[in-house]
């Protein structure tokens, strides 16, 4: 199970980022190390529309993302899961950080042993 939680600043919009594509990115890279079973995984993006960076210049920008998982994986599998997470963010925000200020952040958040998860999805989903 793992919430992929994206924000990000609204003069993102219309140069170049894509929410949606990051976020299957993302996705993607979190299911390949193994960590997250694709069936549990959840992407919403948050826009964000006021917000203060740095010295306030308005072409600043920023991306977070915050992951949110269940509890019982090792030290070593969440580095590994935040590692290539860092990796997907750094290369699909590349052109973008290389043409303005932009802060990119990422952190994994244990969610406490006691939850609930309820979901059909496999029921529903294709087999590849």
């Amino acid at each position: 199970m793992a919430h992929f939680i994206l924000e990000y600043s609204t003069n993102l919009e219309g140069v170049g980022f894509e929410p949606v594509h990051l976020l299957k990115q993302l996705i993607d890279a979190g299911v390949s190390t193994g960590v997250f079973p694709r069936p549990g995984c959840r992407g919403r993006a948050h826009p964000c529309e006021h917000y203060y960076i740095a010295d306030g210049q308005p072409a600043f920008a920023f991306v977070h993302l915050q992951v949110r998982m269940g509890a019982g994986r090792s030290a070593k599998e969440k580095q590994a899961a935040l590692e290539a997470l860092v990796d997907v963010l750094n290369a699909e925000l590349a052109v973008l950080y290389a043409s303005r200020g932009l802060a990119i952040s990422c952190e994994l958040v244990e969610l406490p042993e006691y939850k609930t998860n309820i979901n059909n999805l496999r029921d529903y989903m294709s087999a590849d």
